[in-house]
């Protein structure tokens, strides 16, 4: 948990950590440590990224399962975050000590070297015997030569260690912003792309959003377990991924439920990606790992909404929801666009 909150009244983390409580209580959560450290972020009001995303969550219904919970840990928690950015801290510092050592040297060898070629030249100038006044240039040019392969070598050896930070740093920043059971962006990079993307769209492009549930995926857990669970989100997950556009966002946006964002799409090329999506998930052929038994087949329902000029994200997000209710309610395995909403409400 953060450092910050080791300084906190005792009177006002017990009334944080009873809220914190009461709160997964309220949505049956288990109350883990990671679990509690969510909550207590939540009651502590020091996330905003965190309290949008479990409001976004209570607001719509979602049943905070285990993968929810655990995104949600890795995404706005991080334990580790503090610790990485220590030691990179650390050895990068030690590397810009090593490098103002090495320009010291380089530049202390370089006065050497020039005060030597001057004194030859000096030496030269007195009459000394030509011959000898090679031979000393020459070993003067050698040690020259020397301490600069050797400075080199000091050079290419801490390059390689800043590479190594560089990579680590990357790597870093990807787990932070990747769901690590399907590989998906998490939350924390979805609300960041939805945000740039409605900036985009507030001046005219269009936004589309898909959003995808795996039909009676409950049922398919109890029967199969869910180790096979996880297997068949992974797959879905593949799919979602290939079948978007290369300037999409697929994430996970909790439990069974994937989403895709797509910049410069209308509400007709959304839908008509959503419909490959769910063609491409209804051919799968599912086989459990440890028999070689083959699975029933996996269908999806998935609601598909575009942007508004105005409206908040969560309003359009919201109205995605809906659509894919609206498809569930209709009998599963299918898309159905917010257009198909108004005519619903128009029925009665």
């Amino acid at each position: 948990m953060d450092s910050s909150f080791d300084d906190l009244d005792h009177d006002y983390a017990a009334s944080v950590a009873e809220r914190a409580m009461r709160g997964m209580a309220d949505q049956r959560i288990p109350p883990t440590p990671t679990n509690f450290a969510v909550w207590f972020h939540y009651f502590a009001g020091s996330n905003d990224d965190l309290r949008n995303a479990i409001d976004l969550l209570i607001d719509h219904n979602r049943p905070f399962e285990t993968g929810t919970n655990q995104d949600l840990f890795e995404t706005y928690v991080a334990p580790n975050a503090g610790a990485v950015a220590s030691e990179t801290s650390e050895r990068l510092h030690g590397l810009m000590g090593a490098a103002k050592e090495f320009l010291a040297t380089a530049i202390a060898d370089n006065h050497s070297q020039m005060q030597a070629i001057s004194d030859v030249a000096d030496q030269g100038q007195a009459g000394v015997d030509p011959k000898a006044l090679v031979a000393q240039l020459m070993s003067e040019l050698a040690r020259a030569a020397t301490r600069a392969t050797r400075l080199e070598a000091g050079f290419a050896e801490k390059t390689r260690e800043l590479d190594v930070i560089r990579d680590s740093l990357t790597k870093s920043e990807e787990r932070a912003r990747t769901d690590t059971l399907t590989g998906l962006a998490n939350r924390r990079a979805l609300d960041e792309f939805l945000r740039k993307a409605q900036t985009t769209a507030d001046w005219g492009e269009p936004l589309s959003v898909l959003l995808l549930d795996i039909d009676h995926f409950k049922t398919f857990n109890d029967n199969f377990g869910h180790g096979v669970g996880d297997q068949v989100l992974r797959l879905i997950a593949k799919v979602l991924r290939e079948k978007v556009r290369e300037q999409d966002l697929s994430a996970r946006y909790g439990g069974e439920e994937l989403i895709a964002v797509l910049p410069d799409a209308d509400l007709a090329a959304c839908t008509e990606i959503a419909e490959r999506i769910r063609r491409a998930i209804g051919e799968c052929k599912i086989t459990r790992r440890s028999t070689g038994e083959v699975l029933p087949n996996i269908t999806v329902s998935i609601g598909v909404a575009q942007y508004r000029a105005g409206e908040t994200i969560a309003d359009l997000v919201e109205r995605c929801d809906r659509a894919l209710y609206l498809a569930k309610g209709g009998g599963r395995n299918r898309v159905v666009t917010e257009t198909e909403l108004d005519r619903a409400w128009a029925a009665g």
